[in-house]
This record gives C-alpha cells, structure tokens and sequence, in this order.
C-alpha cells in the first residue's frame, strides 16, 4: 500500500478542497498575490500605513513630528510582508477573534519595534472595519485584474486575431438553427469572438473601482468630533483617488457594492463570450472543420486509443460556467444589506478571488485549444460543395431585381421539393428561367465559394 505524508500531499494538492488550490494551482498561481488570505492582510496593513501617512501629511498636530524616514520604514512593513508576518497576525486573530483588529495590533507592534509607540493610537484612528475593508479588497481586485486577467484578455484577443486573419479568405458553409445557410468566411467567424471580447474589456477597463472611506456608518463622526474644523471628506477623496480608488459618497457603514456589481457583470459578459467561442471551436472540430494536434503521450479515451478529444475548449466551458455562477452572486448579493450593514458581505467578499482563478482556468484553457487546432479545409469544401441550395437566396435576389415574377415562391418550390440541389440541377433551373443569356451567365457563375458577402473591414 502506498502512503504520502502530510507535505507531499499537500505539494501534490491532494488535500485541498478547492480545485483551484489543489488540481489547477500552476494556473492560477499568479493570483496568490491579489486573493489569497496571505495577500489579504498585507493589502489591510498597506491601506492602515497609507492612511496613518496621509494624517502626517495634513499634518494633524500631535503628527507633525513624525519623521520622513520612519513613514518609509513603515513601508516596508507590506512591502517585504512575508508568511512569517502573516502567521504572526492570524496568531494574534486567534486572541482577538477579529481579523482587522489583528491587523492594528500588529502594526502598533512594528511601530514599537521601529521606535514610533507614542504615534501607535493614530493607527485606525477614527475607522472601522470596512473603511479597511472597502479599499484593501477593491485595491487587491483591480491590480488582480490589471496584472493577471488583462493581458491574459489581451493574449487570447491576439490569438482571435491572428487565426482571423489567416484564414480570412477561406470560405465556410454557415449554419442558422443548425441549417446550411449563406456561407461566410471562417476568419469573419472567429473575428466575431475578438471584437465581442475586445468591447467587454474596454468597457472594464473604463469602470472605476469603489471604496468607502467615512467611519462607523459613513459620517465620519469620530473624526469630526476630534477635529471638527478639518474637510474630512476633501481629505477621503484624495485619499482614496491617491491609491486608485473612487470613494463612493454617500454610504452606510460599508460601501454599497453597486460599482462592484458593475465589474462582476462585465467578466460574467467575458466568460459567457469565452464559453460561445468554446462551443463553437468544439463543435467546428465534431465537424471535422479542424483537427487537433496529438500530444504526445496525451489519452483521449481510457477504452478507445484513437480519441483525441476537445479537452481543453470543455474544461473552459465547465470553469467559466462556474465563474459565471459565482459572479452572478457577487453582483446580486453585494448590493444588499440590512440597515446601516449586516456581515453577510464580509464572508462573500472572501470569495471573490474563487470565480477569478476558474475564469483564469477558463482563459488558459481556452488559449490551449486555440493552440492544438489545424485547419482541415477538405472538410469546409466538402460541405460547400453538397450545399449547392445555399445559392437559392442569391439567385432570388437578383431575380428580385430584375423584377422577375415570384422569385422567392420559385426557388422555393425547387429547393423544397428536392432533396439534394446539384450544380446541375441549379444549372437546369436557371437554364429554364425567362432572363437574358447574360442574366443567366452572371447565376451560373454564384457558387457556395464565393457567394460570401463582404469581408469586416478589419480583415481587408
């Protein structure tokens, strides 16, 4: 029997409950540093030191002495913040039963170590939970956001790009309700996919991120009443925009999420998009339209050798559905709370990092099967080639302007009444028709090759 103890476990991942911790934590590794708890605390302590910085900069007068090079030593409390230091501070939550009261301890310890204990009650001063809260986590997701999702965003609409404009001449039999329709052009197709991705990403990179910044329930009460001749709300709004936020103005005790809702909505829009263009590469190669590169080494089928199966366009689709999930209950929970504010945002606000990491997941693995496909044109031909019909809707059209009579009831009757429309058959009908010999030249020569309309503007 073969045993693993506790270490090699937990470097294979098999004692994680989560996925994304255990089997997918190469691929969502570079998320640690923006959601995991680690990160978490160390967002807490840098927004605690940029506000005890800012009240040395107004400067309140029982601050006016701190000296410059011990705002810089109190710098480096977050920004050499290790695993050390976080135990150090779940070590005192442990006391406290209250992870931002731990937080402020732990500071006041390093302002002692650093020699700044008769400043240390100016740390949180006049705050609650949620002013730290409201910034850190906001912060944590846009730099999340910025550093890890949009280029990989950016990545995936390069690759969109590219097989858009390899294959922007190749002509491919469409199909509505399943149906062979008006053929188009496969680089047209994929083109589709970038520009939906590319609108969504714009759209988020113009949303602001929130934070709320005004004490117990929003009234900056504890500060007005220790200093009622400071603009306190001057003083948050610089605050808050100096580290990339906007301050939402007028709140409870917590921030009212409606701007955060706004940002799950619009990756919710990028996965639903990711899963579409999922479906549709899937179902391209069933079609044989692509086939996908052998792996080495690689089963597709623990019963059947020669499967090389769509893995990586199913594993996107089932991780963004997930992530579709979850930020659907970000969005819809968030906005609510009882009164001035209930705890039910604290325990789902930890959890925004989860639909994050299977988005990733779903991103990285969408790129994946981008990369295994090779086009199979023999299979885009063929269909071509038996949907003679599709060349009914030309055909009508330029009897339509020729003023034929009924044009659309006769291409109806033959196509409908025939199983298979040939070259010949089309042939025969146009052959048949009352038109000028030239009329008859310019049908003849439509085909499902080149009846593919116009090209986006883009790909010319």
């Amino acid at each position: 029997m073969i045993t693993f103890d506790k270490k090699t476990m937990e470097e294979a991942g098999l004692s994680c409950i989560s996925p994304i911790d255990g089997r997918y934590r190469k691929a969502t590794l570079a998320l640690g540093p923006y959601f995991s708890e680690l990160a978490l605390i160390r967002y807490r302590i840098l927004i605690e030191i940029a506000y005890f910085e800012a009240l040395c900069k107004i400067p309140l007068p029982e601050l006016k002495n701190v000296p410059a090079i011990a705002i810089d030593r109190l710098h480096e409390i977050h920004r050499n913040f290790s695993a050390a230091d976080a135990l150090r501070v779940k070590e005192i939550e442990a006391e406290t039963n209250h992870d931002i009261k731990a937080v402020e301890y732990y500071i006041k310890e390093q302002f002692n170590r650093i020699g700044l204990s008769s400043y240390k009650e100016f740390v949180h001063f006049g705050l609650t939970s949620q002013d730290i809260n409201n910034t850190a986590i906001p912060l944590s997701l846009k730099e999340g956001l910025e550093q890890v999702i949009h280029p990989l965003l950016e990545s995936l609409l390069a690759e969109l790009h590219k097989m858009a404009r390899e294959w922007k001449d190749i002509p491919m039999l469409a199909r509505t309700h399943g149906q062979p329709a008006s053929p188009t052009l496969l680089g047209k197709e994929i083109l589709v996919f970038h520009e939906r991705i590319r609108i969504q990403l714009d759209q988020l990179k113009q949303l602001s991120f929130p934070a709320k910044f005004g004490g117990a329930t929003g009234n900056f009460n504890a500060h007005y009443v220790a200093y009622p001749d400071m603009d306190w709300i001057a003083f948050a709004e610089k605050f808050t925009a100096d580290i990339g936020l906007k301050r939402s103005q007028t709140t409870t005790q917590i921030e009212h999420y409606d701007n955060l809702a706004a940002i799950f909505d619009n990756l919710k829009r990028i996965c639903t998009i990711i899963i579409d263009l999922d479906r549709d590469f899937w179902t391209y190669i069933s079609m044989e339209y692509f086939r996908q590169k052998v792996v080495k080494g690689e089963v597709g089928s623990s019963a059947m050798p020669h499967k090389v199966n769509p893995i990586d366009f199913e594993n996107a689709e089932g991780n963004a559905g997930i992530a579709i999930a979850m930020f659907e209950h970000l969005a819809a929970k968030l906005p609510i709370s009882r009164l001035q504010r209930d705890l039910t945002d604290s325990t789902v606000l930890r959890n925004i990092g989860v639909p994050i990491g299977h988005m990733l997941i779903a991103i990285k693995s969408t790129l994946r099967g981008l990369g295994k496909v090779s086009l199979n044109r023999e299979a885009l031909d063929n269909d071509l080639e038996k949907s003679m019909v599709v060349v009914a809707e030309a055909i009508q059209t330029i009897l339509r302007k020729i003023n034929y009579p009924e044009p659309y009831e006769k291409l109806k009757e033959l196509t409908r009444n025939n199983q298979t429309i040939t070259r010949k058959a089309l042939d025969q009908f146009i052959d048949s028709l009352e038109v000028s010999d030239e009329q008859k030249g310019i049908l003849k020569k439509i085909t499902p090759f080149n009846y593919t309309g116009i090209p986006p503007r883009e790909l010319k």
